[in-house]
């Protein structure tokens, strides 16, 4: 977080470019990974846009990162809104859900990666969160209450269910044939 901390001072003090670059390159796969899996893997092409605009947002506010979180938490906060945006907006331009959509890993991926990411991909949004922030990124309750402004009682709910779920999901896909 210190060599973060020293990138940012000097974006905001100069404008350099090359810290700018340092930090794109550092955050940018892990926002790649997040924004896949919260767009469900089928709109891989959103994820590519929502990592872009989560920049966008990141350099316009980045006066107001106080450093109170860390900077990857931060801005998967961002990427969080960005995404739950595009989702939005996907559900109303869609005629049949994302869940449904065909998927789209990346070549030679494991089959059990490729059934758990559809799995994740099947969630509820809310659930698909709470897994992404907790297990992924490794948020505490606290921290996911606070951004989401729910309880951490909620916060540990959610994601029960949502390894439940997969557990289901995994566990019925197991008798499909691959």
């Amino acid at each position: 977080m210190g060599d973060d901390r020293k990138l940012i001072n000097a974006i905001r003090r100069e404008g350099d470019e090359d810290a700018f670059r340092r930090l794109y390159r550092r955050h940018t796969p892990r926002l790649l990974a997040f924004s896949s899996r919260f767009l469900g893997f089928a709109v891989v092409d959103e994820a590519e846009d929502a990592v872009q605009e989560t920049w966008i947002r990141a350099c316009r506010g980045l006066d107001r990162f106080r450093g109170d979180a860390a900077f990857p938490t931060w801005l998967t906060g961002i990427a969080r809104n960005v995404c739950r945006d595009r989702l939005r907006r996907l559900a109303r331009e869609r005629t049949e859900p994302i869940e449904n959509a065909p998927l789209r890993c990346p070549a030679g991926a494991p089959l059990v990666r490729i059934d758990l990411e559809r799995a994740v991909a099947a969630l509820s949004a809310e659930e698909r969160e709470a897994v992404l922030l907790h297990d992924m990124e490794g948020w505490k309750h606290r921290e996911i209450a606070g951004e989401l402004g729910i309880t951490e009682g909620t916060s540990r709910s959610r994601l029960s269910r949502a390894r439940a779920r997969i557990r289901s999901l995994l566990r019925d896909e197991e008798g499909e044939e691959r």
